[in-house]
């Protein structure tokens, strides 16, 4: 079985939790796009694993994989293999695989990122981890791959194609174009590359043998659908396809082996960073929610604004990767409301529209119409099964599911793995 996991708003769902969750069905758990901007977090008992590469099945008896897709910054996975390793988490190379294609990101993506995003008159709101230079390198060819940092004289000669036109981009740029042949930086990432070399593997092959020998295998996306670099809100998205079907494309799979397509939905909606976001609150509301779910992003640790669940939003999430079933996280975070408000349309310039604008400034100007429904004061945190959830919070779920056409598979009261259930 092969299934993919999305989220399906700005990232920030809980995708960690449900995989954690889940990846005890799961024999390899993959993750196909995204660097170390994006993070989840898995809660088991007291312990608190915030990460931004290892994908999220670590934690059991699943192999986790990083696929070609992503662009892997080698210091942070290596400080990540350590701080598990602190923690009596061992990740051998029986553990995790990396796809000796996947895309290496270098001292001069950093810098040339964080130089250009000071430079710019509308901020983006990257986090400066060099995502976008080096997926701009991967297009036009200029990579350093992973399996380019076990040999020396395959990176120096990579390296000597691209310097001449680093250099002149950092210095357009207003930085120290030396950073391209820094000795002691190339040196420490070449010792990162024989560090990591037992992990080196061939994603696309293992997971489609994995799938012919009926193994179960589950793609894990990182961030948003609406943060996707085609179909998201741009120019305020990241610099990758974030949707259902670049985990085929990435991963080397075939579309025809997809059998599930879950979706990670949170009971309200956040985003952190620059971009419109149409419900969001700036009241006593929007104050409960960001509080109360603790909403600090988990890689820049950045304050998350917070609003109102966005049907619209959420239809386009699943028209982009047609999703068979949701799981509804932070239902918890409700509870205490008098009234809960659903954006199930927009008002733009007189017009009503269900579904989101193309523009992205036209939904910046895009105005919610809400269907309100009663509150509950009930403590969520400690149900174990849905049918004790209380009356007036199954009333949000099942609201919830009428309005999107899909079904709500899984519900979730809190971090921990024993706070989520299947409806």
């Amino acid at each position: 079985m092969f299934t993919i996991l999305t989220g399906s708003q700005f990232g920030d769902e809980g995708k960690g939790k449900i995989v954690d969750l889940l990846s005890k069905d799961y024999d390899l758990v993959v993750r196909f796009q995204g660097g170390d901007n994006a993070g989840h977090t898995v809660t088991v008992g007291e312990d608190v694993y915030k990460l931004h590469l290892i994908p999220s099945g670590f934690l059991l008896d699943s192999r986790v994989l990083i696929g070609p897709g992503t662009v892997l910054n080698p210091e942070v996975l290596a400080e990540e293999i350590d701080m598990l390793a602190e923690g009596g988490v061992e990740v051998h190379s029986d553990k995790l695989g990396i796809d000796a294609k996947t895309s290496i990101i270098m001292p001069y993506h950093i810098e040339m990122d964080g130089l250009r995003e000071s430079s710019r008159k509308e901020k983006i709101g990257t986090t400066k981890r060099g995502i976008a230079f080096a997926y701009m390198d991967k297009i036009a060819r200029d990579e350093i791959r992973m399996g380019d940092l076990v040999d020396s004289e395959k990176l120096m000669n990579r390296l000597s194609l691209i310097t001449a036109s680093k250099e002149a981009a950092i210095k357009e740029l207003g930085g120290d174009p030396s950073i391209v042949t820094d000795k002691e930086l190339i040196d420490k990432y070449l010792e990162l590359g024989q560090r990591l070399a037992p992990y080196i593997t061939d994603v696309s092959y293992e997971i489609n043998t994995a799938i012919a020998d009926g193994k179960n295998v589950m793609a894990e996306g990182a961030q948003g659908s609406h943060l996707d670099v085609i179909h998201g809100t741009q120019k305020f998205v990241t610099s990758s396809s974030t949707i259902a079907g670049s985990a085929c494309a990435n991963l080397g799979v075939g579309p025809t082996k997809v059998d599930e397509v879950l979706g990670i939905v949170k009971a309200y909606i956040t985003r952190v960073g620059e971009g419109p976001l149409p419900t969001e609150l700036d009241d006593e509301a929007g104050k409960h929610l960001h509080d109360v779910g603790h909403e600090f992003g988990t890689t820049t640790g950045r304050s998350r604004r917070c609003g109102w669940f966005d049907l619209p939003l959420l239809k386009k999430a699943i028209f982009l990767n047609g999703y068979t079933s949701v799981a509804l996280t932070k239902l918890d975070v409700l509870t205490g409301l008098d009234t809960i408000r659903l954006c199930v349309a927009y008002d733009l310039d007189g017009e009503r529209l269900e579904y989101p604008p193309i523009d992205t400034s036209d939904l910046g100007r895009c105005k919610p119409i809400y269907e309100d429904m009663q509150g509950w004061s009930d403590d969520l945190t400690d149900v174990k099964t849905y049918a004790d959830v209380p009356e007036l919070a199954r009333n949000y779920v099942e609201k919830l599911e009428e309005l999107m056409g899909v079904p709500i598979e899984y519900v979730s009261v809190g971090p921990g793995r024993e706070q989520t259930f299947r409806k």
